[in-house]
């Protein structure tokens, strides 16, 4: 006579093996938090001393995190806010922050950031980096041609007037606020090629400016569901602690324009790399 079949075992080996999935799931969440936070504090290294550091973020955003890109670039926004008014608050205390020289410049970067972040919440900008990657070549070829142009002082005496101040930095805020990714970077050529501040000091000017439009345009990202609080706060903390960190030295080492103007030219070359896929001949 048969005995009637034990379901002991499977219902054991179902539990074991939904035991080990949950596990890995775990592991895999906190695998991610982690690399999370240790990216954005990179990215808010290299925010403050050059830019471009949204590579980093959003690349974790959309495929470590899983976010949507439109998500993403929201979502983006809080690490970026945190980081910029941490890092403005170090240079300030430093006395690397004028308020006096950079009024004009940060009312016309927000209005362009308002107009940016409208047209942001409502047209992907996937379509635009073709046109990205051909301004990142030309941003290397603009910091390798006399270096000696990025590690001037601040000259105040020579600045440029309002007929230019005011298209190029409704510009910029445009930019920053659609796009945000290499902001840093065409903001440091304006400034300091164009504004004739020296590096650090176009660093904490960079920096307050954009903690002001990025704000504004966090708001408007919020009020239209695309922003992942958990997320962005989580890499908050570490682009605010990396920001901060490196305003902190930057203002007070007295080699730090040398190596802002490395570290400029470190992640355009790598922007150019990525962006027309270069970097697989090193990987392969």
């Amino acid at each position: 006579m048969l005995s009637a079949p034990s379901v002991d075992k499977p219902v054991d080996g179902y539990g074991q093996r939904a035991s080990n999935h949950s596990a890995r799931i775990m592991y895999e969440d906190i695998l991610g938090y982690l690399l999370a936070f240790i990216g954005s504090f990179v990215a808010g290294c290299i925010n403050t001393l050059a830019g471009n550091g949204s590579v980093i973020t959003l690349t974790i955003l959309t495929e470590v995190l899983g976010l949507p890109a439109t998500m993403a670039n929201g979502t983006n926004r809080v690490g970026i806010f945190t980081q910029s008014a941490a890092a403005s608050w170090s240079f300030y205390r430093s006395g690397r922050l004028d308020f006096r020289t950079t009024g004009s410049y940060i009312l016309f970067a927000c209005l362009g950031a308002i107009a940016g972040v409208l047209v942001a919440v409502r047209v992907s900008n996937e379509q635009f980096e073709d046109i990205f990657r051909y301004l990142m070549l030309f941003m290397l070829l603009v910091v390798l041609i006399k270096p000696d142009r990025w590690l001037q002082p601040t000259d105040s005496r020579r600045s440029p007037g309002l007929w230019v101040t005011i298209p190029l930095f409704l510009a910029l805020g445009f930019y920053g606020g659609f796009i945000q990714m290499g902001m840093g970077i065409f903001f440091l050529a304006a400034t300091v090629l164009g504004a004739r501040f020296g590096l650090i000091d176009a660093n904490a000017m960079k920096s307050f400016i954009i903690a002001v439009f990025t704000l504004l345009a966090l708001v408007i990202f919020h009020w239209n569901g695309l922003v992942d609080w958990r997320y962005g706060g989580l890499m908050a903390i570490g682009q605010t602690i990396g920001g901060y960190l490196t305003a902190h030295y930057a203002a007070r080492f007295p080699a730090a324009n040398v190596w802002a103007y490395r570290v400029l030219v470190i992640m355009i070359i790598i922007a150019c790399l990525t962006l027309f896929d270069l970097h697989t001949l090193f990987i392969s």
